[in-house]
């Protein structure tokens, strides 16, 4: 389990939400909670919930809020520690990044390298990794998919062909319901999933409902 280490700097991550907000990116994700469904606790508090959605120009009402915020900034600030480990890990460790086909410092908390998209945000960089498998999988990928309420919802498994270590999880919810045909998936969350491939899969499938601390009727 990684140790807590110094927080991030604020004002910067503030800075790529501004961005983020300006261009038009926030809308490829829904909603979700702060509250963890593991350990039943904040994963950070009101305060940075309040400072990451004005910066983004949203109204959300604490604990419940935008996911990309939620997941890609604000889990950085966390030092709460879950079974898995401390949020930050799936963007620190580089284990989610290779499996998306990205470097190992891809998903950390910076601009773009030099040498590729030198402007670009964490929240642009995880975007263009995950949304496309999720919204299109690729051929073979386990791929899970439940109705939650009227809403589309999808759990895809990514792993690289030869590549070692866990698959990138990837989860998303349509914004509408299912009548509207042409509504894209928007993503909730990315993690590396090292577990039971079909047993996910199939649990679900059979047990449809928000997962990994989305929240579908936002």
């Amino acid at each position: 389990m990684n140790a807590p280490h110094p927080a991030p700097d604020l004002a910067f991550v503030l800075d790529c939400v501004r961005d983020d907000a300006a261009a038009g990116r926030l809308a490829e994700w829904g909603s979700s909670s702060v509250i963890d469904e593991h350990t039943n606790a904040a994963s950070f508090g009101r305060a940075l919930f309040d400072a990451l959605h004005a910066a983004a120009g949203l109204h959300a009402e604490f604990p419940v809020g935008h996911a990309g915020l939620i997941h890609v900034y604000g889990y950085w600030f966390s030092e709460v520690a879950t079974p898995f480990g401390f949020k930050r890990a799936r963007w620190q460790d580089g284990e989610l990044a290779r499996a998306l086909g990205r470097s190992d410092d891809a998903f950390h908390l910076r601009r773009g390298s030099p040498l590729r998209d030198p402007e670009s945000t964490p929240l642009q960089r995880v975007t263009e990794a995950a949304l496309p498998p999720l919204r299109h999988p690729i051929a073979g990928s386990p791929v899970g998919e439940a109705l939650i309420g009227e809403r589309l919802s999808r759990v895809v498994l990514v792993e690289r062909a030869g590549a070692d270590g866990p698959a990138a999880l990837v989860y998303g919810i349509a914004a509408a319901s299912v009548t509207h045909v042409d509504e894209p998936l928007r993503l909730i969350t990315a993690f590396p999933y090292e577990g039971d491939r079909q047993e996910l899969i199939a649990e679900f499938e059979a047990y449809p409902a928000p997962r990994w601390n989305a929240v579908a009727d936002s």
